[in-house]
C-alpha cells in the first residue's frame, strides 16, 4: 500500500479493505471519485488485497496482559496466556487446533483409534529437526509425554497424562497410546501447550531448560514478566507459518499502557482490550478491534466440601441471586453472553441450548434458603481484578442483587499480587476465570472430576463421574451429545460453580499486521498468534 500512503483517505480505505470491512468495488469507487483512473484504482485495490495474504518479513510486535516475573517455560507449568503463546512460537505439539476448533496435524501427520478409544496410534512427521540440529525421534515424543505422568508430577496436564497406561513405539515413526479408559478426544487434548515436544535426555527426562524446540522461531532472549525476542527458525519444517523475520513480545499488564503502546506504534497487537473503550479504540485510524467467541468464562467457585456450600440449597440460592444480564451489560459491555452455571458454553460442540437459562430470581433464592432452614445468610467473597478486568465491580454488583434474596455478601478486596497463590483454591468462594479448553471432556475432567488438580469446587458426584467417563470413551457423536447434555444439567443444578458470564476474547491490531481465520479455542488466535500472523 505504499502508493496510497500519500493519500490518507486511500490509506484508510485500504486498511478497511484488508480487514474485510469494505469490498473491492467500494475501494475502486472511492479512488475514482478523487480523480484516479479505473486502471490505477483497480491496481491499488489489488495491492491492498495482496497485502492481506501471508508474506514473509518484518518485525512482529505483540503485547499481552499476561506474564509474571516467576514464569518458567517448563511445559508442565504453562499457567498464563503469555507462556502459552511463547511456548507455541518455538515448540510444536503432535496436533494443533485450527480455525473452527478443528484438530489439525502437527508433529503427527495422522492418528486412529480402535473401537472404544482405549488405543490410539499416531504416525509422526519425518524430517523434523530441533533448533539445535537434532532430528526428532519417537524417544523425544515419549519422554515429553512421560514428563507429565507419575505420582510426583505437578503438571497442569497431569489429569490427561494419567489416563495413559503405556506408550510404545511401532517402528521408527509410529507411537501407540494405551489408555486406562477410552478417550475419544485424545488428539484434541494433545494439542495443549503442555504436551509440547522437547528433546529427550539420556535418562528419559526432557531438556526444557535450554528452550530447544521444533517450532517456527528461535527464542533468543527471555525476561519473564517483561519481554521476549525471537528470530525465525530457518530450518522450520513447514513453510505456511512463522512469517515474521523476528518478534518482539512484551508483557504489559496495565490496560491503559497496553492500549497506548498500540496507539503509539510500540506494538502492533494487544489482547485484553478494555471493553469500556473498545468502541472508541476501533475508531482510531489504522486500528482494528476484533473478537472471537470461545470458552472463556467468569465464575465464582464455591467449595462443596465446606459449610455452608456443602448444602446444595445454599448453592442454588447463590445462583439465583446473581443478575447475569446486568453483568453482561455493565462488565462485558455486551461482548459475550450469559452463563448457565456450567463451563460448557455456546462455542462447544455439545453445548445444549435447550436447557432452560437460569435468571436472576431473588424469590427463588429465598426459597432455597428456606429449604436450608435459613431466612438469610452472610457470605464473604474474595475478589481482585487479577481474576479478570472488572471482577471487583462484578462482585459488588453481586452483593447488591443478592440482598433481595436474603444473602448478605461481604466483598473482600484482595490484592492483585498473590491472588493466585493466596486466594485461588484456598478461600471458600472467590472471583475466578477459566480460559476453557477445546473439548468438553478436557474442560470437565480438568475442573470437575474428583482428584483433579484444578477441581476448585471439590465437586464429587458419582453420577457425574460415571457419565463423564462414558462420554469420553464414546466415539458416536449422537450418543455423546446426550451424555454431555446430562452433565451440563448436573452442574447447573447441583454443581458448585456460579458461571454468570462467557466473555469474548477481544484484541486490537494495527493495519501493519494481518492474519487468516482466527482460532477461538483460546485468545490471541488460540495462542498461536506469533507463528500464524504476518507483517503487511
Amino acid at each position: 500500500m505504499d502508493n496510497n500512503d500519500s493519500n490518507p483517505q486511500l490509506s484508510w480505505m485500504g486498511s478497511r479493505l484488508r480487514a474485510g470491512k469494505i469490498t473491492r468495488r467500494d475501494f475502486i469507487g472511492t479512488a475514482t471519485s478523487i480523480g484516479l483512473g479505473m486502471a490505477i484504482s483497480a491496481s491499488l485495490a489489488d495491492q491492498a488485497l495482496a497485502s492481506a495474504s501471508p508474506r514473509k518479513g518484518g518485525t512482529l510486535k505483540v503485547a499481552m496482559g499476561h506474564g509474571e516475573s516467576g514464569d518458567i517455560l517448563d511445559p508442565a507449568s504453562l499457567f498464563n496466556g503469555y507462556q502459552w503463546a511463547l511456548n507455541y512460537a518455538f515448540r510444536n505439539t503432535l496436533t494443533q487446533i485450527g480455525p473452527g476448533n478443528v484438530v489439525e496435524p502437527g508433529l503427527a501427520i495422522s492418528w486412529e483409534a480402535i473401537p472404544g478409544a482405549k488405543q490410539w496410534t499416531f504416525e509422526l512427521r519425518q524430517g523434523v529437526e530441533f533448533s539445535n540440529g537434532k532430528s526428532m525421534t519417537t524417544e523425544d515424543v515419549i519422554a515429553s509425554i512421560n514428563h507429565h505422568r507419575g505420582e510426583d508430577s505437578k503438571s497442569f496436564v497431569k489429569p490427561i497424562a494419567n489416563e495413559i497406561a503405556s506408550i510404545k513405539t511401532d517402528g521408527k515413526n509410529k507411537i501407540i497410546f494405551e489408555l486406562v479408559s477410552g478417550n475419544a478426544d485424545l488428539p484434541d487434548m494433545l494439542a495443549s501447550g503442555g504436551f509440547s515436544i522437547c528433546p529427550a535426555n539420556a535418562d528419559g527426562s526432557i531438556d526444557w531448560q535450554s528452550h530447544i524446540g521444533t517450532g517456527g522461531y528461535l527464542l533468543k532472549e527471555y525476561e519473564p514478566g517483561i519481554r521476549s525476542y525471537l528470530l525465525r527458525n530457518p530450518n522450520y519444517w513447514r513453510d505456511d507459518r512463522a512469517f515474521a523475520n523476528d518478534i518482539e513480545f512484551l508483557t504489559i499488564q496495565d490496560p491503559v499502557a497496553r492500549e497506548n503502546a498500540l496507539k503509539s506504534g510500540v506494538v502492533d497487537v494487544i489482547d485484553k482490550v478494555d471493553l469500556k473503550t473498545a468502541a472508541f479504540l476501533n475508531r482510531v485510524e489504522n486500528i482494528h478491534v476484533e473478537e472471537t467467541t470461545g470458552p472463556l468464562h467468569y465464575c465464582y467457585p464455591m467449595m462443596t466440601n465446606v459449610a455452608p456450600f456443602d448444602n446444595n440449597d445454599i448453592r442454588m440460592a447463590m445462583k439465583y441471586a446473581i443478575d447475569r444480564e446486568l453483568l453482561l451489560k455493565t462488565i462485558l459491555n455486551g461482548h459475550g453472553s450469559v452463563g448457565n452455571d456450567t463451563p460448557i458454553g455456546p462455542s462447544y460442540q455439545y453445548h445444549d441450548a435447550s436447557i432452560e437459562q437460569r435468571k436472576y430470581d431473588p424469590d427463588k433464592a429465598r426459597f432455597h434458603l428456606k429449604k436450608a432452614g435459613l431466612s438469610s445468610i452472610d457470605v464473604s467473597i474474595s475478589a481482585a481484578d487479577a481474576a479478570y478486568a472488572g471482577a471487583v465491580d462484578a462482585t459488588v454488583m453481586f452483593k447488591e442483587t443478592a440482598k433481595r434474596g436474603g444473602i448478605n455478601i461481604n466483598v473482600v478486596r484482595e490484592p492483585n499480587d498473590g491472588y493466585w497463590s493466596d486466594v485461588w483454591m484456598k478461600k471458600p468462594v472467590y472471583a475466578d476465570y477459566w480460559g476453557g479448553y477445546t473439548t468438553e471432556s478436557e474442560m470437565l475432567a480438568t475442573g470437575y472430576l474428583p482428584g483433579a488438580a484444578w477441581n476448585e469446587t471439590y465437586f464429587d458426584h458419582a453420577r457425574f463421574t460415571e457419565v463423564l467417563l462414558a462420554a469420553k470413551a464414546e466415539l458416536d457423536p449422537s450418543k455423546r451429545r446426550g451424555m454431555y447434555s446430562e452433565l451440563q444439567m448436573i452442574l447447573r443444578d447441583e454443581g458448585g460453580n456460579i458461571v454468570p458470564l462467557f466473555a469474548n476474547e477481544v484484541l486490537a491490531r494495527s493495519d501493519k499486521v494481518n492474519h487468516g481465520a482466527l482460532s477461538s479455542d483460546r485468545g490471541m488466535d488460540g495462542r498461536h498468534i506469533l507463528e500464524r500472523w504476518w507483517v503487511v
